[in-house]
Parts: structure tokens; C-alpha cells; sequence
């Protein structure tokens, strides 16, 4: 086995899950979450010898799949009003009330605006820090922590408001 095939095969040991994770919150479809993550590997093993610092991988592959997901739209216009919303909880593992919670959590992050739902994205599912944030996304950090800050803010009023609602109609 060459030393490129174990740097590939390492690279996709450690960041398979993730990617994937990151994908299906972009998508809300596992299959086509599945082909992102796939594609992605296919161009990171293409351009392996680009990847100077190993240290700088996950940003370098985050890059790669937002740049995938973003020619998706390039190729073809899909129509996601008849898509079933999946969700990632293990039902095996979650309660009714927390599967609900997180669904409804899942929901309103994927109701806010593309310029806020991803840096949260990579934030929160990804554990990117503002610095590889602003570098995947080719934004200065500040207006990095400030759309994560009005991010926060847009997801506390949306859910604040549907609990209050259904507080309101269970009364």
C-alpha cells in the first residue's frame, strides 16, 4: 500500500461520520448525503498532493463538500416539497419528547437563512472554530461570530415562539 492510499484511507477513517453528519444536516436526504460524502472523497483522493498540512484536513474537506453540495444545485433543481425529513436520532436511544425536541430543533435551524444555518452547521454539528469557519466559508472571522451570534439569537425566537404556541393551543 503507497503512502498516498494510507493518508486517503486515514483521512476517510476520521472524517467519514462527520462529513456525513454534516452533509445530512446540508441536505436532509441520507442518500444523496451518502453520494456528497462519496464525491468528496473521490476529489480529495484526486488532489491528495494539494493537502500540504494533515492538521488542516477537515476544513480542506468540509471545503470539498460544501463546493459538491453547491454543484448539485449547478447540475439540476431538485424539488424538496414532497422530501420526508429524516432525522438522525436513534429511536432506539431517545425518548418520544427528546426525538420531538430534536426534530423541531432540526426544523427551525434548517428555517434559517443559508448565511446563518451554515456557520451554525459547522459550529455545532462539526465543532469547527470560528477560525476554520471563516476559512471554509472564505469570510473574515468577525463577520463569522457575528452570524453565529444572530444565528443563536434567530434559532432562541423560533423556538421560543412554537413553544409558546403550543403552550397556547394545549391550554
Amino acid at each position: 500500500m503507497t503512502t498516498k492510499q494510507k493518508r486517503y484511507e486515514s483521512l476517510v477513517q476520521v472524517y467519514n461520520k462527520e462529513l456525513y453528519r454534516f452533509a445530512y444536516w446540508l441536505c436532509q436526504d441520507p442518500t444523496i448525503a451518502e453520494d456528497l460524502v462519496q464525491e468528496t472523497f473521490l476529489r480529495a483522493w484526486r488532489s491528495l498532493d494539494a493537502l500540504q498540512d494533515d492538521s488542516a484536513a477537515k476544513s480542506w474537506l468540509l471545503t470539498i463538500l460544501r463546493r459538491e453540495n453547491a454543484r448539485r444545485f449547478e447540475r439540476k433543481q431538485f424539488d424538496y416539497a414532497d422530501v420526508e425529513q429524516d432525522t438522525l436520532v436513534d429511536a432506539t436511544s431517545a425518548s418520544p419528547d427528546s426525538q420531538t425536541e430534536q426534530m423541531m430543533i432540526q426544523r427551525q435551524i434548517s428555517l434559517l437563512s443559508e448565511e446563518y444555518r451554515e456557520p451554525l452547521l459547522l459550529q455545532v454539528v462539526m465543532g469547527c472554530s470560528g477560525e476554520e469557519i471563516a476559512q471554509i466559508l472564505e469570510l473574515n472571522k468577525n463577520t463569522v461570530m457575528t452570524r453565529l451570534y444572530r444565528a443563536r439569537n434567530q434559532l432562541k425566537e423560533a423556538l421560543t415562539q412554537v413553544t409558546e404556541t403550543a403552550k397556547g393551543a394545549s391550554n
